[in-house]
């Protein structure tokens, strides 16, 4: 091991490096050589790394390291920045902030940071809308020093005087999957309560944690408000190993297809999928819709083969049970949608299948980046087309993978529904509040820079107007109303309501996931059979004012596969325009059989 190896640790305190070595931490990842000297220096920092590669520790090693100096250790040689305040005690509110899109995460999160906070005497805690009034009343009244949780969660906290006066002691934010929230309305949100946050606690330092984007300077200044950030980069595409497959059908998949009810196609593709599976020890199956993941589930379970199924329209316990039993190797694949892009934890993961074009490239790295994870070795992946279009459009993004073409992560910019969201929002938390003030806390956050004062203040008067707002425009100063409160707490969330239905197995009393309205209105009746987890259930009951459906189970290879309300991946113009370039040159070959994946090639 060189001496550069382990230069990055030389940055942190000799508590935290004790607790490396307890950890058996010798010798830091790729991220942590790059990210741990400017963290440790207090730097804004956004770190763009594959999943399991050491992110998480590579975060928050310096924030420990920092907080446990604040706590009366001398903390390591080299730490300065105007952006991490101490007074040289500890704090007595919360002094970090780890911000994770998914509850899901945050679980994982919590899990996987206790254990440091157990050596290092510092408490980390979780808080989202599952959270019990017992332990948010706890967590107001003696705060933890490390808390991880969601950006509606944050939003929530803004606005309540104990947790206000706690996150002014708030040093260190990390925003995990920063990308994903940049790209959205959430982030836009976030971005503004950061902001607000910063009214509160002050400076505080802003660490981001990545894929592989293909701006990471934007997504940088998206995570800063426009403030200076450092920027650390691991190259993903040059440690992963994508091949594309459209399978032709064989007698196998002729004799397969009466076995399952289907087409020849569908059952090679099924068939494909199964030897890929056996072929490896763990494997993620990523697919592009929940519908997908039920209709290929079910095939697989009509075969009786040991691969499970995952997507968010699933019970919190359905996911568990089955990331629990993929960990523990009990199935050997997992169906599973781009909730599983994210990082939560299902272990060791040694391929994984793409089925159909990833339709990006940001998605495609982030995916194949989830088999391999020790260090500097390579993720492999298989890319399962299903037509020529399919496979040419799944050769052009496996290039621009390989070539580091990646996409924009098209920050949300502008979103004014927003600025009415947070309005409200800032005045309640605030009390009284000057219109220039309010629209210096909005325009501050980098997704709403470029929003003219003169716009700020016209969604103000729109507030006034109807009654969430009062605008005294004589003294320029906004007040609450009766209806503030409401309109706040009603508004916690940028993420659009979805009517839902719970479905409960009849036998066991338990939950099994949820269905779109539309699907159980337009479908859903006593009697009919449907796809949810792999299996067929048949509806034994509807109960509309408690928006339940109760199922029992049944054998049989016909359900419906609901449908839910979701957003297309989007395909960049760039790949489009490849593939109609590969279309152009190949297609008099197809015409007369040629072979489509060695064609794009």
């Amino acid at each position: 091991m060189t001496d550069g190896d382990v230069a990055a640790f030389t940055h942190l305190g000799s508590t935290v490096r004790g607790a490396l070595s307890e950890r058996g931490f010798s010798r830091p990842t790729a991220p942590q050589r790059l990210a741990i000297p400017p963290l440790s220096a207090g730097e804004n920092t956004l770190v763009i790394a594959p999943t399991g590669s050491g992110k998480t520790e590579t975060a928050m090693l310096p924030v420990f390291d920092h907080l446990v100096a604040d706590d009366g250790e001398p903390s390591a040689p080299g730490r300065s920045s105007s952006e991490v305040p101490s007074d040289g005690g500890p704090p007595e509110g919360f002094g970090a902030l780890y911000i994770t899109p998914l509850r899901a995460l945050n679980r994982d999160m919590r899990e996987r940071l206790e254990w440091w906070g157990d050596y290092l005497d510092l408490e980390v805690d979780v808080r989202h809308g599952d959270t019990t009034q017992y332990q948010r009343g706890k967590q107001a009244e003696d705060p933890p020093d490390v808390l991880v949780t969601t950006p509606e969660t944050v939003q929530a906290m803004l606005t309540g005087k104990r947790l206000r006066e706690a996150l002014a002691d708030v040093s260190h934010v990390v925003i995990d999957e920063v990308h994903e929230l940049a790209a959205s309305k959430r982030g836009a949100q976030l971005a503004i309560g950061l902001e607000r946050l910063r009214d509160i606690s002050g400076p505080f330092q802003r660490i981001g944690l990545s894929a592989t984007v293909g701006d990471p300077g934007e997504v940088g200044q998206f995570l800063t408000g426009g403030r200076p950030c450092e920027i650390r980069e691991i190259d993903v595409g040059s440690n992963v190993d994508v091949t594309v497959r459209e399978p032709a059908v064989t007698d196998e998949d002729e004799r397969l297809a009466g076995e399952l009810m289907t087409e020849a196609d569908t059952a090679s593709h099924v068939r494909l999928i199964r030897d890929l599976v056996e072929e490896h020890e763990s494997t993620l199956i990523f697919v592009n819709t929940r519908q997908t993941a039920e209709a290929l589930g079910s095939r697989f379970k009509e075969l009786d083969l040991p691969i499970g199924v995952h997507h968010g329209s699933l019970s919190k316990e359905a996911r568990i049970d089955v990331e629990d039993r993929f960990k523990a190797g009990e199935i050997d694949g997992l169906l599973c949608t781009s909730s599983m892009e994210l990082g939560i934890d299902v272990g060791q993961v040694d391929h994984v299948i793409q089925y159909k074009s990833p339709r990006q490239v940001t998605r495609l790295l982030q995916r194949i980046g989830r088999a391999g994870h020790r260090q500097d070795e390579v993720s492999s992946g298989t890319i399962v087309t299903t037509r020529p279009d399919d496979t040419f459009e799944a050769l052009s993004i496996a290039r621009r993978a390989r070539d580091g073409e990646v996409e924009p992560a098209a920050i949300h910019e502008g979103s004014l529904d927003v600025v009415a969201n947070q309005l409200p929002a800032i005045v309640q938390s605030r009390g009284d509040t000057y219109a220039d003030e309010a629209v210096e806390t909005v325009t501050r956050s980098y997704p709403f820079r470029t929003v003219p004062e003169a716009t700020v203040r016209e969604i103000i008067s729109e507030l006034h107007r109807n009654r969430i707002l009062w605008f005294d425009e004589a003294e320029d100063r906004i007040e609450t109303t009766g209806g503030t409160w409401q309109y706040v707490y009603a508004n916690l969330s940028m993420i659009p309501d979805e009517e839902t239905y719970e479905v409960h197995d009849i036998a066991s009393g338990g939950q099994i996931g949820t269905l779109d309205e539309r699907f159980v209105v337009n479908f859903a009746q006593p009697g009919e059979v449907f796809i949810q987890r792999g299996e067929m259930w048949r509806i034994a009951e509807i109960d509309d004012e408690e928006a339940r459906v109760k199922v029992s189970p049944i054998e049989d290879p016909a359900g419906e596969v609901p449908s839910w309300i979701g957003q297309e991946i989007p395909v960049p113009a760039a790949v489009t325009g490849e593939v109609g370039e590969i279309r152009a040159v190949a297609e008099p070959q197809l015409e007369t059989g040629a072979d489509a994946a060695a064609l794009g090639r």
